[in-house]
């Protein structure tokens, strides 16, 4: 007796189509040969497997039982292969509709008892069927909702082994599969209205936003740098319908469950202690589906905000570098070579000395200036090279603190940036998303600049000493101010703007 069934296996963010094989020969010694690259998980299965089986009904014959997960050289992991292990093997037997059985993939836990457990991943499982045109999924009912996110395939939520069994040989569908209407829901979390000041930091976050560029915010204790910073996704645009789904994926191979109901459009904000190790920022070590996630691929089409950006650690903080450039991490471990998407905007924090209140006419610092130097030093220059916007956050007055001046709305800023990111879309015809993506062959032919622009820029960059990463940053920051003003030409002045925004570049102690 022959049968199979279909399921995937997941590996990073991708998921590859597997075909979980059962034969029960008429000879042979009773018991399980479970073949095809397994991992400690899927081998386990054979006990679930078996005790979910019998305590569901199924009286089954002890024989020899041949288990196969094709293609053979990709490694299978996870607890989601129960459910279609015990399928293919309830086929095998001639208990389930082996016609009907092969129009669906199947992922699930199966308890002792026959109960199904939710499982992550599942919505890379419903990408997988509607790209090989499989009728539907079977899920665990608690994973419904995630991959209904997919639309155009039969999404089947099922409480049990016995139900699986019922649906695939009477049609007979359990209520909890019906597919709610997807609503997209897009709800200012913290606005900028509450926070009182800081004119300049919030035009430089207004520029940061409009252009995707990286900024870091210097400035006492309790200026506010967190709380700007933690305001900056209520101004970005909405996740658009392409970076939705590279979200999803990453948090369903994460584990985070999503619901279809309440799909949020504001883009990711992750915040790691400044404790965070490497393999925690990057991703790395190992989990069912591969490396585990790191936060900058959590970060995705969002915002990564290192708070105390100086007492990370120093390596730590050096694994940016290149994701930064590249917008993806690429792991690579003895047996391992994987890929994780890693776009996002770097926030990042910092006082100006170690007591904190360095050009504070408040408070005298009491720092030396080899302390001071000691301190800011730990964030490498090329590492700070990366960072289009530096941002003196000074603290603000009593009269801004305590008035009655009502600050600008998120909802306000954010329709200017709409608009800045409209006038790009339009210029790059949608090859490219925002100006921090610019390469610098790109640079010639969207950013170009006067001969008296040349000259300033010259003069400026001999001056600080700009590197050429630094010129072709502050170019493209200059780029991003004059599209909030909707010119085709950057002036002298959106140059000299870029350049203020450079503070820790010409901060010489």
């Amino acid at each position: 007796m022959l049968s199979r069934v279909y399921s995937a296996a997941i590996w990073g963010v991708t998921a590859s189509l597997v075909k979980v094989e059962v034969d029960i020969p008429s000879s042979g010694l009773p018991g399980w040969h479970m073949v095809g690259l397994l991992e400690t998980g899927v081998k386990e299965a054979r006990e679930r497997v078996s005790a979910a089986i019998r305590n569901s009904g199924y009286q089954l014959v002890n024989r020899k039982t041949i288990i196969n997960l094709a293609p053979g050289h990709i490694k299978k992991s996870g607890v989601h292969f129960d459910l279609p292990i015990a399928v293919s093997i309830l086929t095998a037997w001639d208990i389930a509709k082996k016609t009907t059985a092969l129009r669906y993939i199947y992922a699930g836990e199966l308890s002792l008892a026959g109960t199904l457990l939710p499982v992550s991943g599942t919505l890379l499982l419903a990408l997988l069927a509607k790209e090989k045109k499989f009728e539907g999924i079977i899920v665990p009912t608690a994973n419904v909702g995630e991959a209904s996110l997919v639309e155009g395939i039969d999404v089947v939520g099922i409480d049990n082994l016995s139900q699986v069994i019922d649906f695939l040989n009477n049609g007979n569908r359990p209520q909890a599969t019906i597919t709610p209407p997807l609503k997209k829901a897009y709800e200012i979390k913290c606005d900028f209205a509450e926070v009182r000041g800081q004119d300049f930091a919030k035009r430089g976050l207004e520029i940061a936003a409009a252009g995707g560029h990286n900024v870091l915010l210097v400035g006492p204790p309790g200026t506010g740098k967190t709380m700007l910073a933690e305001r900056l996704p209520s101004i970005l645009p909405p996740l658009n319908k392409k970076e939705l789904l590279e979200t999803m994926k990453i948090m369903s191979v994460h584990g985070i469950s999503v619901n279809r109901d309440s799909v949020d459009l504001e883009r990711p904000f992750r915040a790691p202690h400044h404790s965070a190790s490497y393999v925690g920022l990057i991703g790395g070590g190992g989990n069912a589906h591969g490396p585990k996630i790191g936060e900058i691929s959590l970060a995705h089409n969002g915002v990564l905000f290192l708070d105390e950006m100086p007492e990370f650690h120093n390596d730590v903080l050096e694994v940016l570098r290149q994701p930064l450039e590249s917008g993806e991490v690429r792991i690579v471990r003895a047996g391992m070579n994987i890929v994780y998407p890693a776009r996002f905007m770097l926030i990042a924090a910092m006082n100006p000395c170690k007591c904190g209140y360095f050009g504070d006419l408040r408070r005298p610092c009491i720092c030396t200036i080899p302390q001071i130097r000691n301190y800011r030093g730990k964030i490498s220059g090329p590492l700070l090279d990366r960072i289009d916007i530096h941002i003196s956050v000074l603290p603000p007055t009593h009269e801004e603190l305590l008035g009655d001046e009502i600050s600008e709305s998120s909802l306000k800023i954010r329709n200017r940036i709409m608009q800045a990111r409209d006038f790009q879309t339009r210029r790059y015809n949608n090859k490219i998303l925002c100006n921090s993506e610019l390469k610098a062959k790109d640079l010639s032919k969207y950013c170009v600049i006067s001969k008296e622009c040349g000259r300033f820029l010259k003069e400026i960059s001999n001056k600080f000493k700009f590197s050429a990463r630094a010129v072709h940053r502050v170019i493209k920051v200059a780029r991003t101010i004059a599209d909030l003003d909707e010119q085709n030409e950057i002036s002298l002045e959106n140059l000299a703007e870029a350049v203020h925004f450079r503070s820790l570049d010409k901060d010489v102690i």
